[in-house]
This record gives C-alpha cells, structure tokens and sequence, in this order.
C-alpha cells in the first residue's frame, strides 16, 4: 500500500467532501479602467492573460507592468488566489486557470481579460494542489459549461460559482503535490529530450532538403506557371459572406489550419454554410493533388489536398496551385516551396505593410527547377520519410511527446478523482 493509500484509509476512508465554489468563496475582475498609456510607463507588476493561460502557477518574475495611481483603487492578488482566462475562441480553452503559489511583499494586478477567485478559508486548499485541481479533466467540464458565445466564448462568473470541487484532508492534499510534483519534473525532463531530437531531425530533414532540391544547369529551370494548371486564391469572408452562422456546418481553411505540411481542422477551424462554400467552390475548385500554398502573413506553409475537400474550401491569402502532373508532382512542388532556395526567391517578391503578401502574379512568374518524373519521384520518397519522422502524430517523435503528455494528464486525474462522502 502507497503512503497516498495510507493516508486516504486513515483520514478519509469513506470519502471527501465536495463543495461549490460559491460556498468555498468569491470571485474578483482584473484590472478596470485602464488605457493603453497606462501600460507605457507602468510603476507596478500585473499578470498577463499568457501568463494565466500558459503556466500551473503564476511565474513571479515578471517585467509586465501597469500605471496605478497612489490612491488607485483595483484588486489585488493575493497568494493561493486561483486565476481564470476569461475568453477564448474555443470553450476548451476558456477558463484556464493558474495559482499564485509564491508568497510575496509585492503587488501583483490582474490582466483585465482575466478573473480570480479567493477562498474564505484559506486552510481548505493547498495552492499546489489548486494548481493540479484546477486543470484536472473533471473541474476542466465543468468549466467548459458555463462559457458561452459563437466566434468567442466567454465564462460565466455565475455559472462558476456551481462548479463543484472536493476537499480532502491537507496531509492527502501534500502527498498528491509531491507525487504530481515529481511526475511533472520527469514528463518535463522527458519531453525536453524528445523536443530536443526533434528538433535536431527537423535540422537534418531541412539539410537533405536543400541538398535534394539545389539544382544547376543540369535541369532546366521554368516559371511556375509552365507546369500548373492553374493558381488560384480563396474568398474573403467580409465581403461575400458570414462566419460561424448557425447553419454554418463546412470547414473554411485558413493559414493557420496549414500546418506541418498537413491540413489540420480543429475547433478553431472557422466555419461557413453551403451556400458560401459553393461559392468558395467555385472560385478556387479544389481537387486532391493541388498544393495549398500560404500567401499572405506567414508566408511559404504548404500542404497537398490529399482527399476531396466536399466539405471545406480556403480563404483569400490561401492559394491554391493546380500542377500540371505530367510535368510537375504535387509534392514535390510542396517541398520545392519549402526549400530555402526557392523561399528566400517568392519572399524577396513580397509586398505590403504590416502583413507582406506575395502577389499572384509574382508566384506565376517564380522560376523552379522542372527535373524529369522519375527524379521527382525518388526525392519524394526520400523527403516524404523524413517529414513523417518529423511531423506524423501517429509515428515518430511527435507522437511519443504527445503519449507522455497523455500518460502524465491520466495519472494527475486518477489522482485527483475521491468518492463522495455520504451525508
């Protein structure tokens, strides 16, 4: 029997209370009133949404400051405070919460976009347990509940003041933090060296790459538009139709849905009805082999259509590379747009302000080294091999990064499950 096992049958053998947040304490708002000067030339520290959302525990050494008057009244946090994200764009992501586990003579201000709670009690929770508690799976549902919205979600103070937590006996509260503690430490350790070879195989894979694709006079070298069929680009959404209405059921792929040459839907993924999709359709008309090609912001992200997109179509930005597959294959196209030869070409051609472009025309004009099929063919295979070591979460070093993430959350929420004591 583990000391956890001892402990539970000595202290809590026939389970743990459970109580709702709005017996246990109150909620606070973050900081109010405040304009952009404000955070210019600021005299005291303040916690960041990123800072809630990213970290288990609020990390302390901050250099994010904030204006507050000598007389200033806003709320404070104070330590064992347990901090919420107040909005995001997906009810999973709303809500996440953070524990000021540090005592400290400082003040610390809370991000506006942001919510605290505060026990009455302060002996109820170890803030090291509220920082495990709060991210466990059970206490993450019921989060998600109360958030509503359609293209943002918002939490509900209201609502969150039912969210129902247990309280086990302290000594049971340090022995699961040491535990969660020591596993945390390890997965981290783990996941450090994983990234770390990953990211070295992405090196090697970028270096072959190049390597591959750096042709001379041995190849005859054509503009793109020689070997395509066509390049197109999708609609914008703000002049010919709405977002995320409720009738909306199709995917409407962005740059960010580009990722690591693959096409990834998620619930961030926008959504548009059939009406504008058959417009998207239309415009762009996706078929399975085209290459997707980032245009527009982060430039030069590519994927191939490798399944008949019957539900979902691109956004202006996007575009869309119809090659001529009798002279140029689709994914040898896609590693060609990647190689750094080629990019550093089609990014000296971009165009704008803030956010660079590289114009249609330009893109249809790019010189790329045509070698014959069979050439093309074998450097796919090649390069197809080291791209699913690097990237295929069912294979290679990603999956093993996401398995132990997995190990790690079903361990913390096994530990984190108690029976109910019975009245």
């Amino acid at each position: 029997m583990s000391k956890l096992d001892e402990l539970i049958a000595e202290l809590c053998p026939d389970g743990v209370p459970y109580k709702t947040l709005g017996e246990l304490g109150y909620f606070y708002g973050g900081l109010s009133g405040k304009s952009k000067e404000d955070f210019t030339n600021g005299n005291a520290k303040f916690i960041t949404y990123m800072n809630v959302f990213t970290n288990l525990a609020i990390d302390t050494d901050i250099s994010d400051l904030v204006r507050i008057g000598e007389n200033e009244k806003q709320n404070t946090v104070q330590y064992g405070d347990i901090l919420f994200t107040g909005s995001s764009e997906t009810p999973d992501e709303c809500g996440m919460s953070s524990v000021l586990t540090e005592v400290s003579d400082e003040k610390f201000y809370l991000n506006s976009f942001c919510f605290g709670f505060r026990l009455k009690d302060n002996n109820l929770l170890l803030p090291d347990f509220s920082k495990y508690l709060f991210r466990s799976q059970n206490i993450r549902k019921q989060i998600k509940r109360t958030a509503n919205g359609v293209t943002r979600f918002n939490v509900s103070k209201k609502k969150m003041e039912q969210v129902v937590i247990p309280l086990p006996p302290l000594p049971v509260q340090q022995e699961i933090v040491r535990i969660l503690d020591n596993f945390t430490e390890l997965t981290a350790e783990l996941t450090a060296e994983l990234t770390a070879e990953l990211t070295a195989r992405r090196k090697q894979y970028e270096y072959y790459r190049d390597l591959l694709l750096t042709f001379g006079d041995e190849v005859e070298w054509k503009p793109l538009e020689e070997s395509i069929v066509s390049l197109t680009t999708g609609l914008n959404p703000r002049r010919f139709f709405r977002l995320n209405t409720d009738d909306a059921l199709n995917y409407y792929v962005t740059i960010r849905e580009i990722q690591n040459n693959t096409i990834v839907f998620s619930d961030k993924t926008d959504r548009i009805n059939d009406e504008a999709l058959k417009l998207c359709n239309n415009r762009s008309n996706l078929e399975v082999g085209d290459v997707l090609f980032s245009g527009t912001g982060t430039i030069g992200e590519t994927a191939v259509v490798s399944e008949p997109p019957t539900n979902w179509n691109i956004k202006e930005g996007v575009y869309a590379i119809k090659p001529n597959q009798n002279k140029l294959l689709p994914r040898f196209l896609m590693h060609l747009l990647q190689s750094n030869e080629i990019r550093s070409n089609y990014l000296a051609k971009a165009a704008g302000g803030t956010v660079k472009s590289v114009p249609m025309k330009a893109m249809r004009k790019l010189k790329i080294p045509v070698p014959p099929i069979e050439e093309q063919e074998r450097i796919v295979a090649i390069l197809d091999h080291f791209d699913a070591l690097c990237n295929d979460l069912t294979s290679g070093i990603p999956a093993e990064i996401e398995a132990r993430q997995k190990q790690y959350e079903y361990y913390r929420d096994k530990l984190l499950s108690f029976k109910e004591v019975t009245a």
